[in-house]
């Protein structure tokens, strides 16, 4: 006699025929069409973040004729380098570029400098009030730079610093200070203490140890955190709007502000002072974006 081979249901009554397997085919063309959907959308959102980049670039090479038009053209119809003459030569351009340079250089150097033996500090010592300082140094990175612009303003303006670069560094030191002393503090962690132990076993001293066990291996994070300051202090405009009043004590964010007024915007040399300012950073950092790469991951692991 023949077997029955049919699948019987849980609750005995009637049966069921076995569910055909899921074609390995099938779901292949799934994730494709689910992968397909997925890049459209991420080139959409790229072009939109793009576009603007490509208009200051667009309107940078135009003439007054082009870019005053209501009619808008999306390549220039007679491309010029006249716009960045006439940005260089605007009043005060190379007085604010070396001011950029001056402030960004000193805050940056500083800000390592000290963020460096503050971050050193907290992750291999421990001393009376650790976890408050961290506290605070994680309240203070959090608080906007709105908040504490009117305080800081009347400070400076208590101790004679306003309208100079001296009092305006002091600032920017502390604006990217706990972000420096917070990023370098997962860096250091992350190496082991047994290093130390044995570079302290071999004969070296705790400055020894520093600055040939501990930094070497910080460099990448380092490099990252130096960037990242270089482009905050770069970019940076209420500050020095706020402290600095005179007109040769501004950096390259005051000085394109000040191209629009109330008489009007020339918009060709204004975008491409927009470039000349980009430029530092961008150099910056296609220069050094292997080590930007590689800190940024290095203190991903813990900390």
């Amino acid at each position: 006699m023949a077997l029955d081979t049919r699948r019987v249901s849980p609750q005995g009554s009637g049966r069921t025929p076995a569910r055909p397997p899921v074609q390995p085919v099938a779901r292949k063309r799934r994730r494709d069409r689910t992968r397909s959907v997925l890049n459209v959308v991420a080139i959409v959102f790229a072009l939109i973040w793009v576009f603007p980049i490509y208009w200051m670039i667009n309107t940078a090479f135009k003439t007054a004729n082009d870019y005053q038009t209501f009619t808008p053209s999306f390549v220039p119809r007679h491309p010029t380098f006249g716009n960045f003459t006439s940005a260089i030569h605007v009043l005060n351009f190379g007085d604010d570029l070396r001011n950029s340079l001056i402030l960004t250089i000193s805050a940056v150097i500083f800000s390592i400098f000290f963020g460096f033996m503050g971050a050193l500090a907290i992750a291999r010592f421990r001393f009376a009030g650790r976890k408050i300082f961290i506290f605070v140094v994680m309240i203070v990175q959090m608080l906007p730079m709105a908040v504490m612009i009117v305080p800081m303003y009347r400070i400076l303006s208590d101790l004679n610093m306003t309208d100079s670069l001296t009092g305006v560094i002091v600032v920017y030191i502390g604006l990217i200070l706990p972000y420096t002393v917070w990023t370098l503090r997962g860096f250091i962690i992350n190496v082991p203490r047994e290093l130390d132990e044995a570079a302290l076993v071999d004969g070296c001293s705790r400055w020894q140890t520093f600055y040939r066990i501990i930094l070497p291996l910080v460099g990448p994070g380092l490099v990252a955190t130096s960037v990242f300051g270089f482009i905050q202090i770069w970019n940076e405009w209420l500050v020095i709007a706020t402290v600095n009043h005179a007109n040769d004590k501004g950096n390259l964010m005051v000085w394109l502000v000040n191209q629009s007024s109330l008489r009007g915007t020339a918009w060709g040399p204004m975008m491409a002072g927009a470039i000349l300012t980009s430029i530092p950073v961008v150099i910056l950092f296609l220069a050094i974006q292997r080590h930007i790469a590689t800190g940024l991951t290095a203190g991903a692991v813990k900390g």
